[in-house]
Parts: structure tokens; sequence; C-alpha cells
């Protein structure tokens, strides 16, 4: 019988180089605030926010997936011919046809290699982490760029107070490849259906299409379509984040072979200052361990918070190339995916 060829497989693997995008335009609470009824006073009590970066001129998801995959990979000094495939972590691309990783690939001068989306909501980079690193040990590909990108606000409605505070735009990326000791953890991931209704779109794109098609030849501004935005369940999210994450955390570090009084650095899904301060607390990590605040002044990026927090904490010195951090991406889904890794170097081209 013929024998048929396999991949040569790789053990090791880890994140050789790390870049961001932040978009332009610097969003305050008091700017938000214009619009939606609150106060700055109350979104940070509620969500550790300040600022929030939204794209602005001619920044789009497309070309801040890019500028955060060039730094990524200039960061990296991996020759970018080297590179097997692009995967893009993201939400907020506006058409499921063509997908975005494509054009991106081209975008970066790497043309022709398998490049595809990766939707998974606020948990993306988890998995797009997890797929590339499992791609290399497979042997399908030497080099993986891994991209989260998100430009939330173009279906964000500034007045409904349960996402128009919290959400904002930005893109990070990651060269993932073979490496002498392994600095990528087996992924730990899953998902939960039955409560996947409290972070959702509210049109359905079925009905928002047939919707549309009834009102060809009318005045759309006196039959208007609407505008698709994203809802969320604030409670029930957190409920299902204060039972879930700790778990998730518990079997991530059991995954790794690593304790977590090993741990260097946390750097949780930047969502909610609260859930995560918590999800700290619940793991019995030690206070002085960095836990990564770049909601502050980003906001939640949804795919890209991971990789954009990674990317401030390395550039701050908060966090230092080398050391072992324990991640949690989570939302959308509901799901979620965590790892332990080893961080990248700093970049040399940073996103500040």
């Amino acid at each position: 019988m013929v024998g048929i060829a396999v991949n040569n497989s790789r053990d090791n693997v880890a994140m050789l180089g790390i870049g961001a995008y932040r978009p332009q335009r610097v969003v305050s609470n008091d700017d938000v605030c214009a619009v939606l009824d609150s106060t700055d006073q109350w979104i940070f009590e509620r969500t550790g926010i300040r600022n929030r970066r939204w794209i602005s001129g001619d920044e789009t998801l497309r070309s801040i997936a890019a500028a955060a995959g060039e730094r990524a990979l200039v960061n990296s000094g991996v020759d970018r011919t080297k590179i097997g495939t692009l995967i893009l972590a993201t939400s907020s691309w506006l058409t499921l046809t063509p997908h975005g990783a494509p054009s991106v690939a081209f975008d970066l001068g790497i043309n022709g290699i398998p490049a595809f989306d990766l939707t998974s909501g606020c948990g993306g980079f988890g998995y797009a982490l997890g797929v590339a690193a499992d791609l290399i040990r497979a042997g399908s590909a030497d080099y993986v760029l891994v991209i989260g990108a998100e430009t939330m606000t173009v279906g964000l409605d500034p007045t409904d107070r349960g996402t128009a505070m919290i959400f904002g735009d930005g893109a990070g990326a990651v060269v993932v490849g073979p490496s002498e000791s392994n600095g990528i953890s087996p992924t730990v991931w899953g998902s939960d259906g039955e409560n996947a209704a409290a972070i959702m779109q509210d049109i359905d794109f079925l009905e928002y299409m047939h919707r549309a098609q009834e009102m060809q030849g009318l005045d759309p501004a006196e039959h208007p379509v609407g505008r698709m935005s994203l809802r969320m369940e604030g409670p029930r999210v957190f409920r299902w984040a204060a039972v879930t994450l700790p778990r998730a955390l518990s079997a991530a570090l059991e995954m790794s072979g690593v304790a977590k009084e090993d741990i260097d650095v946390f750097v949780p899904h930047q969502a909610n200052a609260r859930i995560n301060e918590l999800m700290k607390k619940n793991l019995g990590l030690a206070d002085d361990i960095p836990m990564a605040n770049d909601i502050e002044n980003t906001g939640n990026t949804s795919a890209a918070s991971i990789p954009l927090a990674m990317e401030e904490m390395l550039v701050t010195g908060k966090a230092k190339g080398g050391q072992l951090a324990l991640l949690l991406g989570f939302g959308a889904g509901l799901s979620y995916a965590g790892q332990v890794v080893t961080l990248p170097p700093k970049p040399n081209e940073p996103s500040f």
C-alpha cells in the first residue's frame, strides 16, 4: 500500500515579534457623554475606561490591520517571504465575501499565501494564536502572521448605554514561528451557546437584506432601513464571566504545566477593569504581578485587545520580553480562549 506523505512536525513555537496600530482620534468619556446620557465618573467607576481610540479620516479596518501586521513583521526580523499563513481575527469586517485576510495579505506584500478570517468575538486573538501554533506544530506552515483587528465603532449606537462607552478601534499582530523552547502552551478554549444572545447584533443579515429589497425605489429618508448595531446584556455577561473564567484560567495553567507562582504578567481581554481585578483575585495571583490595563485609554477593542495590551506593557516597561504571561480572551459566543505564553521582545517600532 502506498503511504501518504505527512508534514514534518515541530514541538516548540513562540511569538517572535509584535506590532500594533492605535487610531489617531482619542475620544474621552466627556466626548462620549455629549451624546450618551452618562458621566465621566460613572463610566470610569464601572468600566475602568477614561479614553478610547476611534478610527477617523482614511483609517479603515483594512488599513489598521495592515499597519499592525507590518510592524509585527519588522519587529520580528522574520523575512515576509517566510510567512506561510495569515490569520485575521475580527468580528467587524463588513463583508462575508470577500473576507478580509487575503486583502490584508496583498497590502503586506505577501499575496498568494493561505489567508483567512477567524471570527470568535473578543476571544478571537486567543483562538487565532492557538490555531497558528498548531499549524506550525503540525508542519502546515513555518511562520504565521496573526492579526487581531477591529473597528467596533462602525456598528456602535452612540446612545446605547450598554455599549457606546465601552468599545474602541485598533489592531495588534504577532508573528508566530518555531523556537528553541516552547513559548505557547496548549490552548484552553470553549463556548456557551446557551447564553450567546447576551452579546449580539440587533439586525439579522437576512432580515436586513429583505427589508432593503422591499424598500428599493422608495425614499430612504421616508423609509429608513436602519443601522445594524451591537447590543450587550452587561449583567448577564458579568455573571457568566464570574463563573466561567476562573475555571478557564485554572485550566490554562494546568495545561501549560506552569505554576501560578511562576506567572510574571497577567494579560486578560480588556473588557472591564472590574472583571479583570476579580479574575486576578479569584485565581490567587500575587498582588504585585503586573496586569494589563490598556482598557483605561484604549477601551475594549475585542479581538485586538490582547495584542494591544501586550504591546503597551512591553513599550512602557510594565513587562519584558521573555517573561511568562497568562492570557485569556472572552466575549461573544459566549466564548473564551487562554494560553500561557512567553512574551515577544519589546517592539522597535511601537504604536505610541
